[in-house]
């Protein structure tokens, strides 16, 4: 009997180590963020069987673990570029920029929509890139562009239908306190990094049709993690979120599939110049009340620049894992619902989706470390009293 427990024991084990190496073979075919998320998984799941159960059953299990992680890996192997084409937006600067030259390099056909044809993004797509790319001028506030655009992309994919959407053009603002962000910044915000995301789909939908192919939305932590100071941006990046998901559910019957990508903090020049801060700043002081300027005070509103500073210091600058996450969005058999690229983002989307509000506010606050002043009105010690 001990020998046959044994014997039993030693091929549990062998079939794990067998379907471990499978697995990790299969992981290196896939996305870091993909990757790394399925190893914890894997290393959870070995943890909890070897703690909870004995080792005959924990080789069972564990190897049934490794198991369903192959054929669910199996799915994810990327499809062949076959000159795919794919429009992506926001193509001056930052992820856009970045993901039309990777793109390119991978061998597809690009459709880089920028918002100045003459500007130094768009003249570098066309120094650096393969005559594969194209740069369109497509300002996704602007209904006549968005038309233009879609002229042009039929007339050189016909028959072929287009593969993806990527829709990335997105504006920040000046991240300050909701109450203080001009209506004009709600508007252009939604206008941007919601309608005009809306717009260019409902424009592009009938050529995904007829490729059965992919809508990738480009959102932000933010759009699911209430963020202080990203009122406008979060609010915009939420609505876009949503969208996705009922158009997820909508386009599966034919057959397009539909991923929504949240990237954590990165560097890209989604957060402007000195010259557009100072007139942000500049709107933001005409348009105030005298009673609300008051109570927040002109120092606080311009010490919030520093936020700007704390993003150029901390976001991080290799875009990497946002260019792997949009490809496996756009090229795997199964792509996943949602990406969560950078270091934190993963950890607190399912953070503020579990954990009660309170405890969220409160780690929140203190992880907060960028808000280190407070309005004029509460920092005078008679305040509290004053409000009763």
């Amino acid at each position: 009997m001990n020998t046959f427990f044994s014997e039993m024991v030693y091929l549990c084990l062998a079939v794990t180590a067998v379907l471990g190496g499978l697995v990790l073979c299969k992981l290196k075919k896939s996305p870091g963020q993909v990757g790394r998320k399925v190893i914890c998984l894997v290393g959870f799941l070995g943890g909890l069987c070897l703690l909870s159960l004995s080792l005959f059953w924990s080789s069972i299990l564990f190897s049934l673990s490794c198991f369903l992680m192959y054929i669910y890996l199996s799915c994810q192997e990327l499809l062949p570029v076959d000159q795919k084409a794919v429009l992506i937006t926001g193509s001056d600067s930052g992820f856009g920029h970045a993901l039309s030259k990777y793109l390119d390099k991978l061998g597809f056909t690009v459709f880089a929509g920028v918002q100045n044809e003459k500007g130094s993004g768009a003249e570098e797509l066309r120094r650096t890139c393969s005559k594969r790319l194209s740069v369109l001028q497509l300002d996704v506030t602007n209904p006549q562009q968005i038309k233009d655009a879609y002229s042009k992309v039929v007339e050189k994919v016909q028959n072929r239908g287009l593969w993806a959407v990527v829709n990335n053009a997105g504006i920040l603002g000046l991240p300050i306190d909701g109450e203080l962000i001009p209506m004009t910044d709600y508007k252009n915000c939604m206008a941007v990094n919601f309608f005009g995301a809306v717009e260019v789909t409902k424009s592009f939908l009938p050529l995904l049709r007829k490729s059965k192919g992919r809508l990738v939305n480009i959102s932000s932590m933010a759009g699911s993690v209430p963020m202080v100071k990203l009122a406008a941006y979060g609010s915009s990046k939420a609505a876009l979120s949503m969208f996705s998901a009922v158009m997820r559910q909508e386009l599966a019957e034919w057959g397009i599939k539909v991923s929504v990508i949240q990237p954590g903090g990165f560097k890209t020049n989604i957060v402007g110049t000195n010259e557009m801060w100072d007139k942000l700043e500049k709107d933001i002081l005409d348009h105030l009340t005298p009673d609300v300027l008051e109570d927040y005070g002109q120092d606080y509103i311009l010490m919030q620049r520093n936020y700007f500073n704390l993003i150029n210091k901390y976001g991080h600058t290799d875009l990497t894992p946002v260019l792997l996450n949009i490809q496996h969005a756009i090229s795997a058999k199964r792509p996943f619902t949602f990406y969560t690229p950078g270091s934190g983002a993963y950890l607190w989307i399912y953070f503020v989706s579990f954990s009660p509000t309170i405890i969220f506010d409160y780690f929140n606050k203190k992880f907060n470390f960028f808000v280190s002043s407070m309005p004029r009105a509460l920092r005078m010690p008679n305040w509290k009293n004053k409000a009763m």
